[in-house]
């Protein structure tokens, strides 16, 4: 055997068994090296695109970067926008502790808020143009082939969803969060202050001015808070929860009163009367001290928001049940008494109505009516003035303005407050076109001076510093004071000048020759001066000048007029009469005693009431005061 043969083939197959277990152990490895190698092929493939554009020319990436520079600026300005945002997160989402949050520093807390405000209205305007000029220099890379194609679309559905984000998305929600907390801090500050009003005792005024319940502090809060809510859409949870928490105040405040004996329906007719008599002074209260309360607040918390304040004051007020009849008095069993609560209603307001348009009619038939035999002012125009003043005056006007403005909506018609202005104007300038016909009625030139003397002062004095005089102008209450002076000269002069020319001086020549004759002449002159001065006395002694300051001031001139020249004239040529046995036949008065009695002119007196009759536009006639003073009353 050859036993050489043998070894090589031994050797052989050692070999091909050492290659077959290598090649097994080969093929083991490469099997777990395979998910390996295809991450690995995989980052090689995005690194390839991410340095993609390193290996385009030179000359387009130059080109290139001031595009990207233009882009990116806007960008990086509303980046910058953001993180000033962020940095507005720790003070606007502070706990609201005393010192800090909105129930802190209010105003510190709105400063803050202002700025989100103006950075989210930056955002706002801002973000969508700089996302579309990133999206122009993505279209500009890959229109050059500067980037890696599947970035880019990638790149390009990130900045469509930039272009047109939510609002709230601008800010991460914070500009919401700080509005729920000043939300919040409205309506604690409201249930702060929300103790319901007690009735005043027994004797206690109800209708005297009520002070506001909630601190000026808290009311100057609610605004601040109500006006930035309204600013950013909140303004129907303000609303919402101002008339909750009023609306609570009142119906609190009712509860207190114990109405339930409204629906007691086991009282007779003699138990009703005391029950009435509550009724009456709860109405009272509530419409007078409650509700007032709660307008007042209303208007001062809502401000410059005049239209919102009377919806939420409608809403808070009916919350007062008690006011409203068709749901006191409900049910079909009522229905009589919801019917003649309408009728009563409705015949207030035709009732008040029409008094009020009637009374330029009645001014304007009183025109050819006879004036006052005094030269006194006219009760008409007293009333006038009066009552005109009481309609625009802060009682009685929004009464009326609501009673015009409801009685022209049944008639489809619209109404404003400019329109109550001017009728009652219209009213007025009525009454003046009366004075001259007036004046024009008298026989007695200088009592027609006294009449318009008094009445144009009486418009003057009774005008000036009211509302209707406000409105009027000053320059036309300085007209009629300006009258009164011109008819107070005119009268003075011709009745009264006219007087004193009598004792005149003239041919009196005191020398021996001449003694007699001016004897005689002082005589006569102070003959005819008495029978003048008796006369003009006895007539004016009637006549009268309501105004005290008026009067004395006449009655002052008056003396002027006549006194020193009397006092002179009997001085001078007293002694040529007084000497005589009948002196007194023509000495009758003494300088004081003349003094006296002019001082005393004018005095007004008690007139008889009604004396003039108004004829009213439908035929009657009826007493002036009874009908005017009615309008009055129904207005109220």
């Amino acid at each position: 055997m050859d036993h050489g043969g043998e070894g090589r083939v031994a050797a052989a197959r050692r070999t091909l068994r050492a290659g077959v277990d290598k090649s097994r152990a080969l093929g083991h490895s490469l099997a777990r090296a395979g998910p390996r190698l295809e991450e690995i092929q995989a980052a090689l493939l995005a690194l390839e695109a991410a340095v993609r554009p390193i290996r385009a020319p030179h000359a387009e990436l130059a080109a290139a970067g001031p595009h990207i520079d233009r882009a990116v600026s806007p960008a990086a300005a509303v980046l910058k926008v953001f993180d000033a945002v962020h940095g507005l997160e720790p003070p606007l989402l502070a706990p609201g502790a005393a010192g800090s949050g909105a129930a802190g520093d209010l105003p510190g807390y709105l400063a803050v808020l202002a700025q989100l405000e103006e950075a989210h209205r930056f955002l706002a305007d801002n973000c969508g143009l700089a996302a579309q000029w990133l999206a122009d220099i993505v279209e500009y890379l890959g229109d050059r082939d500067l980037a890696d194609q599947r970035f880019l679309a990638d790149l390009g559905v990130t900045l469509d969803e930039l272009r047109t984000p939510p609002a709230g998305d601008l800010d991460g929600g914070l500009l919401a969060a700080a509005l729920s907390m000043l939300e919040a801090e409205f309506r604690r500050l409201l249930a702060d202050h929300s103790a319901p009003l007690a009735m005043p005792q027994t004797g206690a005024a109800a209708g005297s001015a009520t002070p506001s319940r909630v601190p000026a502090v808290a009311v100057h809060k609610l605004t601040l808070i109500l006006d930035r809510l309204v600013a950013n859409g909140r303004q129907d949870s303000c609303v919402a929860s101002y008339i909750d928490a009023r609306g609570g105040v009142v119906s609190a405040s009712l509860r207190a009163l114990g109405l339930d004996y409204l629906r007691d329906p086991s009282q007779d007719a003699q138990a009703l009367g005391p029950a009435l008599d509550l009724w009456r002074r709860h109405l009272e209260f509530v419409v007078r001290r409650l509700l007032d309360s709660e307008r007042q607040l209303c208007a001062k918390v809502f401000g410059q928001h005049k239209d919102v304040a009377s919806a939420c004051f409608a809403e808070v007020a009916a919350q007062a049940g008690v006011l409203d009849f068709l749901r006191l008095f409900g049910g079909k069993a009522c229905a009589e008494i919801q019917s003649q609560t309408r009728d009563l209603v409705k015949l207030l307001i035709d009732g008040a109505v029409e008094i009020f348009e009637e009374l330029i009619v009645q001014v304007e038939l009183q025109r050819h009516m006879p004036p006052p035999v005094d030269g006194g002012v006219p009760r008409l125009v007293t009333f006038v003035v009066e009552y005109c003043n009481r309609l625009l005056g802060e009682q009685y006007r929004p009464v009326l303005g609501q009673a015009l403005t409801i009685h022209r909506s049944w008639r489809k018609e619209a109404f404003n407050d400019r329109m109550l202005v001017d009728a009652v104007l219209n009213i007025v300038k009525a009454l003046e076109a009366n004075f001259d016909v007036w004046s024009k009625a008298y026989d007695n030139a200088t009592l027609s001076y006294l009449f318009m003397m008094n009445t144009h002062w009486h418009f003057f004095r009774h005008l000036k510093a009211t509302k209707l005089g406000e409105v009027l102008g000053d320059v036309w209450l300085r007209e009629h004071e300006q009258y009164k002076e011109y008819y107070l000269s005119m009268f003075i002069r011709e009745s009264w000048g006219a007087l004193s020319a009598l004792l005149n001086r003239e041919g009196l020549i005191l020398f021996s020759k001449g003694r007699a004759t001016a004897r005689d002449l002082v005589k006569q002159r102070l003959k005819t001066f008495n029978s003048s001065f008796d006369e003009m006395h006895r007539r004016q002694s009637s006549w009268v000048i309501p105004d005290k300051d008026l009067r004395e001031r006449t009655c002052n001139l008056v003396v002027q007029t006549i006194v020193p020249t009397y006092r002179s004239y009997m001085q001078n040529y007293g002694p040529l009469v007084e000497q005589e046995g009948n002196a007194s036949k023509y000495v009758r008065y003494t300088v004081d005693g003349l003094e006296k009695m002019l001082s005393a002119l004018y005095m007004p007196r008690p007139r008889r009431a009604g004396s003039f009759q108004i004829k009213h536009s439908s035929g009657k006639i009826a007493s002036a005061m009874t009908g005017l003073h009615r309008s009055a009353s129904a207005v109220k």
